[in-house]
């Protein structure tokens, strides 16, 4: 087996990322500190076509030579926005009739195994801060939850790793 180089990938340019169908998926970041962790998100973006990032509260935005150093020129075709308060997002998103869902442990979260999409539907996924998660005005504000199932010590995932995992789940039912 040999490995593709570079030129063998089919490549999208930005021009025909950004004409290309999106996945009907938004994603929100919520307080991220890590400017490698936003990096990566836009990276993760990048790779399923998704909608749009909104990135708000003390989340950095672009352009920022750490957010770069992992999104690798993601920032130049993913959609984004700067929103100072996650809950007008979610309150925006829910009166385009966007199915927002925070990724968290909560009370009555649904295993990410068991979460089927709605077929037409946008849906938003709302990622926390790498120490407190969502924030819990956010989860109020979504009304519903989902949980990736963890079976170690430690019940938590870095957010560009939940952000792959739920990412592609979602794109994999879709």
């Amino acid at each position: 087996m040999r490995k593709l180089k570079n030129e063998e990938l089919i490549r999208k340019t930005i021009a025909d990322f950004k004409q290309a169908d999106k996945t009907p998926l938004i994603l929100i970041l919520d307080n991220i500190r890590s400017l490698n962790n936003i990096g990566s998100v836009f990276r993760t973006a990048d790779a399923f076509l998704i909608e749009k990032i909104y990135l708000c509260g003390i989340t950095a935005t672009p352009p920022h030579k750490d957010i770069h150093k992992t999104a690798l020129g993601a920032t130049e075709n993913v959609a984004w926005e700067y929103a100072e308060n996650t809950l007008e997002v979610v309150q925006k998103l829910h009166k385009e009739n966007v199915s927002v869902w925070a990724i968290e442990q909560t009370e009555k979260a649904i295993f990410l195994d068991s979460f089927q999409p709605k077929k037409n539907t946008r849906h938003a996924f709302i990622l926390g801060n790498e120490v407190r998660g969502v924030s819990q005005e956010a989860v109020d504000a979504c009304g519903q939850a989902l949980e990736i199932p963890q079976f170690g010590t430690k019940h938590s995932l870095n957010i560009s790793v939940a952000t792959g995992v739920v990412v592609w789940d979602y794109f994999t039912k879709m």
